[in-house]
């Protein structure tokens, strides 16, 4: 008598798996997960069910799409289809990591839609350069649409004013695809000269032999990984048909050689001008740009993103000035300080600002006084009067290039405002009561 052959029940199909895998109700619930999941998560398997997937993995009350990143289970309950995204989660011992997430659809015998089931694969990225994302709406769809695109061989334009963070965003789709431990290149074609030049720089050039390349170009440089490309209303029409071949087909022809040879490149491009002017003038061909925008992404200027200023200061200022031993904490009055500029720079502006006010604050305390605005950099004396910008109407603190802080007209309205008592007034002005005490006594020094 043969012995029967006891099928494998479902939980030890899953725990066969080698990665994280998780199955979800559409209400956020883990049904079933395997040992994998249990383990790089840190939580004992026998109380994984029930909990909602956003509390296990983001540490979050709220599911993630609250919190500017695109929810695989929403979008696959409301298109029934797979998807796939980036994500960043919590491991068991609390560092953030990247994950790529893989979302099948799983339905019950009638063909309804019951559960998605989720495949989660850690991914190591490259670079520490991060592209920081802010809360205000246009942000978090900037974020949504370079999780989404991040994972697929899609070419990406990017379109934004100088300064808004475009190569920052292009890393950072490159940070999070199946490419990140792939070179990532930048070519700019602004400063990449014109002709034989040019093209030595994008396809490279064959050496006399016509077999060895003597000089490698960008595409090669970037095999296996993403290629920048920057400025590109800069590329002559006589390169731009060439680059449409290589989008298209995934071949480059080398100077010198009479043979295409195949690369395997990721190609994200940005332009700071209205590219659909630049084909209605001519100068940008109209196949190329219909090639380009398959998936295009509008990065916002910072004065159209207010609510971004402070945290993306506050970076900043770790980044910059934890090297430094230099606080770190970002004070309500520079707060109130930043927020009362333009930015025409942008984000790079912003960055600029903060790295000037380092040096200027000299190891102390960051203070309104070390802030120089761009448009006082160079300005004469009589400008600059007339041009820094008021930061508190009621306090009239001004900004001066020099560092020098409020004037002594200045200190004395606030000092009189405040009924004598310096330590209020010196909070008014942004400085400190010492500086305060030392200024009024050299005015009297001089009175």
């Amino acid at each position: 008598m043969r012995k029967k052959i006891r099928e494998p029940n479902c939980q030890q199909l899953i725990d066969s798996f080698p990665d994280p895998f998780v199955v979800i109700d559409r209400n956020y619930r883990i049904v079933t997960a395997n040992r994998r999941y249990a383990q790089h998560y840190g939580v004992d398997a026998s109380q994984l069910v029930g909990r909602r997937c956003h509390e296990v993995s983001h540490h979050l009350d709220t599911p993630c799409s609250q919190h500017g990143e695109h929810c695989p289970l929403e979008a696959l309950f409301r298109t029934g289809e797979s998807t796939q995204v980036m994500h960043v989660h919590y491991d068991g011992e609390g560092n953030s990591e990247h994950v790529q997430i893989n979302a099948t659809p799983l339905f019950d015998e009638a063909g309804t839609l019951q559960f998605m089931g989720e495949t989660i694969i850690p991914v190591r990225t490259r670079s520490t350069q991060s592209f920081v994302v802010g809360d205000s709406d246009s942000m978090q769809l900037v974020a949504k649409q370079a999780q989404r695109v991040a994972p697929t061989r899609t070419t990406v334009l990017l379109v934004g004013e100088s300064g808004t963070g475009k190569e920052c965003l292009a890393r950072y789709i490159h940070e999070h695809s199946d490419r990140a431990d792939g070179p990532f290149v930048v070519f700019d074609c602004a400063g990449s000269g014109s002709g034989e030049e040019l093209e030595r720089r994008l396809f490279g050039q064959l050496a006399a032999d016509g077999k060895n390349l003597n000089a490698l170009g960008v595409f090669q440089q970037a095999n296996g990984g993403t290629l920048f490309i920057d400025e590109l209303c800069e590329l002559p029409k006589s390169s731009q048909m060439r680059l449409l071949r290589a989008l298209e087909t995934g071949e480059i022809k080398p100077l010198g050689s009479t043979d295409y040879s195949r690369v395997d490149v990721r190609v994200i491009v940005a332009s700071v001008g209205d590219m659909r002017a630049q084909v209605e003038s001519g100068a940008l061909r109209k196949d190329l740009y219909y090639r380009l925008s398959a998936f295009p992404i509008q990065l916002p200027p910072l004065r159209e993103r207010r609510k971004d200023i402070v945290p993306l200061a506050q970076y900043f200022l770790r980044q910059l000035g934890e090297p430094l031993g230099q606080e770190t904490e970002l004070s309500a009055e520079l707060g109130e300080a930043l927020l009362g500029h333009h930015y025409p720079g942008n984000v790079r502006e912003l960055r600029n600002l903060i790295e000037r006010a380092l040096i200027y604050a000299a190891g102390e305390p960051l203070r309104p006084e070390h802030l120089v605005f761009d448009h006082l950099l160079f300005a004469t004396d009589a400008d600059r009067l007339a041009r820094r910008p008021v930061l508190d109407e009621g306090t009239r603190r001004l900004v001066d290039r020099r560092g020098s802080g409020p004037s002594p007209e200045e200190m004395l309205q606030v000092l009189e405002e405040c009924g004598g008592h310096r330590g209020r007034a010196a909070q008014r002005l942004g400085i400190s009561e010492r500086t305060l005490y030392r200024r009024l006594k050299s005015l009297r020094a001089l009175g």
